[in-house]
């Protein structure tokens, strides 16, 4: 907090257009919330450029796995040099820095993927097409409905994918229905795929806000705008795949799903070459979300065995 300024709370994020568009959301949502932030000066946005925004070839597991998006602007937090840090949780390592916690998560958006490039199904795709993908989830996937399919690693952010396909560099790529929806570019997408046929990341659609555990004040202004379905579901969700010691090195999809005092959670992994997919899910109480998620991950875990998610 540096109220000598003008600024009660300092938000870091990413600069990509996505990261901003999270950021600015939380903010709003903060803003509505408390009147000590509804002057536009009171909240100051602190881009960063993480080692995963500078990578630009490759996947995220040759590279190092999650904390490529994320490091960075944490390091802001535990150097006090910002209040809050606003990620996609699907982003987020299952272990945090000492010290830093996740105090709000937004209420989820489309938690689907869509599929970009003109066809209406994954079906529709012509043989032998080539699919640009960094995900390893989306690749194993796609390599288990459609082996004729060429995948092809593609990075960078929403625009510059989108122009990739635009361009005849690809047939087609897969885009998180959330993303699009908060750059109100949903109408790129050509389809929007159920879980059944492309299960989602963990938490994709889901924006957690960061701060230090410590910061008492900056944690009630998020308590205000936190999401207790969110919340539950992510709780679920990373649970799972702690359990089954995920990262962005292995393809691993789940989905928890809440109606009244219960969560349901569906859960995935697969071959990286997509030669053989195993799936399970359960439910349980809302109080037991963590558990839940703990024991599927666990069961998936050990009917997988060593070497599962091994290439080839």
């Amino acid at each position: 907090m540096t109220p000598e300024t003008g600024i009660q709370l300092r938000i870091a994020t990413r600069g990509s257009p996505l990261a901003l568009a999270q950021a600015h959301e939380t903010a709003d949502r903060l803003r509505a919330a408390h009147t000590a932030l509804a002057d536009d000066a009171a909240i100051a946005f602190q881009t960063y450029r993480t080692t995963g925004d500078r990578l630009q070839t490759g996947t995220l597991a040759e590279a190092g796995g999650k904390g490529l998006f994320t490091k960075e602007i944490e390091q802001a937090l535990l150097d006090t040099d910002a209040d809050i840090a606003v990620h996609s949780m699907k982003d987020m390592p299952t272990e945090l820095p000492a010290g830093l916690m996740i105090a709000a998560y937004l209420p989820r958006a489309d938690f689907r993927d869509a599929l970009i490039g003109g066809a209406q199904s994954l079906e529709d795709l012509p043989m032998g097409a080539r699919v640009g993908t960094a995900s390893l989830r989306r690749q194993a996937i796609l390599k288990s409905l459609r082996p004729d399919l060429i995948i092809e690693t593609l990075r960078g952010n929403v625009n510059t994918r989108l122009k990739r396909v635009a361009e005849g560099d690809f047939d087609a790529t897969l885009l998180a229905a959330a993303g699009l929806t908060r750059l109100g570019m949903l109408n790129e997408a050509s389809a929007i795929l159920s879980p059944d046929e492309m299960l989602p990341a963990i938490c994709q659609g889901i924006i957690g806000i960061e701060c230090r555990e410590d910061d008492q004040t900056t944690r009630e202004f998020l308590a205000a705008i936190d999401d207790r379905e969110s919340r539950i579901a992510a709780t679920a969700e990373r649970a799972f795949l702690a359990a089954l010691d995920g990262s962005c090195r292995t393809p691993i999809a789940g989905l928890a799903r809440i109606e009244d005092e219960n969560i349901s959670l569906r859960g995935l992994i697969i071959r990286p070459d997509g030669s053989e997919t195993l799936a399970a899910e359960n439910a349980a109480p809302i109080t037991e979300a963590a558990a839940l998620g703990t024991a599927l991950g666990g069961q998936l875990r050990d009917r997988a065995g060593p070497g599962f998610f091994d290439d080839g």
